[in-house]
């Protein structure tokens, strides 16, 4: 359910705006903010001629390149050209006098969104359809040729794990206060050494999980996958392997699969998830996986320790932050343990 508060910017100049840039737009309009703690805010829109969907820059100092409204409505648009399943874009704001920093607004994409990876909500013997529905939809992004869809300028082609690494890793040793972690480390150590050879450039979501896709209101189809923000041009098994990241991780706390029995919950398994996605994008298996499951959990807990350095030194907004903070070194030992499997 979304939740009403105060407006940060003025309803009756977005309704303005609404009527001069959206084919059909009727008022008057109500707005309701989704919950929840995304960096970019979301309004839903109800009007006369429909729902919609208002995303806006936070208001405050922002850092070079984050909370890129104009980057998510470029993306989206691009992709819907190519069939993808994305909600429709009406029209992008760049103009920080409309309503106080740049938006854009698209379509309202009924459905549903689930929280928990283990599907509860769906009836036992369907699940394994929801997570097959999830697979293929990542495969079908990345046979997205990005230089077709018109984003061949989207990010840097080549070499993302090198880049990677290094930014995550001057990130964790940049920030002596937040602690220091052998396994974090080693890490740092050898994950460079360990980059698998070849490359392979596509779009990549960057964040694809359940709860950032919007299915049929009743069949296992996904209709809109949602939130773009750190979607760029990536390697797709860093891509893949993210999505797959949640049968090493603990469901406590981290919303993963590890642990459970996926066959009483008729949830494909690992190891079918690697085969339906390789079968779909002409793959005929995937050599280093363990690099690449670690690369990403490496990636979060770098993350992780960044939040814990800000609850150290007490800057931290969020509720939640010191929680968050201490799953940094369980998810460090488990990159590591991880790595070990490469050899």
């Amino acid at each position: 359910m979304a939740q009403a508060e105060t407006l940060p910017f003025e309803a009756a100049a977005l309704n303005t705006w609404l009527a001069q840039h959206i084919d059909g737009f009727k008022g008057p309009i109500t707005l309701t903010r989704f919950p929840g703690g995304q960096s970019i805010p979301s309004w839903r829109i109800d009007a006369g001629s429909g729902t919609y969907v208002l995303r806006r820059k936070p208001d405050g100092p922002i850092l070079k390149g984050a909370h890129s409204v104009e980057r998510e409505a470029r993306v989206q648009q691009a992709l819907a050209g190519q069939g993808f399943p994305v909600p429709r874009v009406h029209a992008l704001c760049e103009d920080t006098d409309v309503l106080g920093s740049a938006f854009y607004v698209m379509d309202h994409v009924e459905g549903r969104i689930f929280w928990d990876p283990t599907f509860p909500e769906v009836p036992l013997a369907a699940r394994a359809d929801y997570f097959d529905a999830m697979n293929a939809t990542l495969a079908q992004l990345h046979r997205i040729d990005p230089q077709a869809a018109g984003l061949g300028d989207y990010g840097r082609p080549g070499n993302f794990f090198a880049r990677q690494i290094g930014l995550w890793s001057k990130q964790y040793l940049g920030d002596p206060e937040a602690g220091r972690d052998p396994n974090m480390d080693a890490l740092v150590r050898d994950l460079p050494e360990m980059i698998p050879p070849g490359d392979e450039t596509v779009v990549a979501h960057g964040d694809f999980r359940c709860d950032n896709m919007i299915f049929h209101p009743t069949e296992p189809r996904v209709l809109a996958v949602l939130d773009w923000e750190l979607s760029t041009l990536g390697h797709p098994l860093a891509d893949f392997a993210y999505h797959a990241m949640m049968y090493h991780m603990p469901a406590q706390g981290m919303n993963g699969l590890a642990g459970l029995d996926l066959k009483a919950l008729n949830i494909p398994d690992e190891t079918a998830c690697i085969q339906a996605y390789c079968q779909r994008t002409g793959r005929r298996g995937i050599d280093h996986w363990p690099f690449y499951i670690a690369f990403n959990i490496f990636r979060l807990a770098a993350i992780l320790h960044g939040i814990q350095g800000r609850v150290l030194r007490g800057t931290a907004a969020s509720s939640s932050a010191r929680e968050r903070a201490a799953l940094f070194a369980p998810l460090a030992a488990l990159a590591h343990q991880v790595l070990q499997r490469e050899g």
